[in-house]
């Protein structure tokens, strides 16, 4: 008892405080859980959708008029898809008009890039990986590579 008279109620006090705190940690907890929870579980997104919804939804997707032929991209007829071309440097993707994009190999990186030529050099020592687009053979891009050393 004179252990208690000699402290006071400060040991009191400070229990009932960290009981206090984590009644309160606990219940800011549950109501952030709860604001969230709530908020996916009202949105409609992967919520079942009855047959009459799903045929309401197909009539007004095929009211709306097709999109027009102008606005896809065009190609003419000579220009293929671009086609890629690994090399010992990296791999290339080229159409006939230019070089897209070079992507190094390992050890490597692309040193310089234009749209009818390229290189790549190896991160240590010397070896370089020349790529000059040179043409089109029936829509097919046709690259000249060279190895140096």
């Amino acid at each position: 008892m004179r252990l208690i008279d000699r402290l006071g109620r400060l040991p009191l006090v400070i229990v009932l405080g960290w009981i206090v705190a984590a009644f309160l940690a606990v219940m800011v907890g549950v109501v952030g859980i709860g604001l969230v929870g709530s908020g996916l579980l009202t949105s409609r997104q992967g919520a079942a959708v009855s047959e009459d919804e799903v045929r309401q939804a197909l009539e007004e997707t095929s009211a709306e008029p097709p999109a027009s032929p102008s606005a896809a991209p065009s190609r003419s007829p000579a220009q293929s898809p671009p086609r890629s071309f690994p090399t010992e440097g990296g791999t290339v993707v080229a159409e006939c008009g230019r070089i897209l994009s070079m992507s190094p190999a390992q050890g490597f990186e692309v040193h310089e890039q234009d749209d009818d030529e390229g290189e790549f050099r190896a991160v240590r020592g010397r070896d370089r990986v020349k790529v000059e687009l040179t043409g089109c053979d029936q829509g097919t891009p046709r690259l000249r590579i060279r190895l140096d050393d």
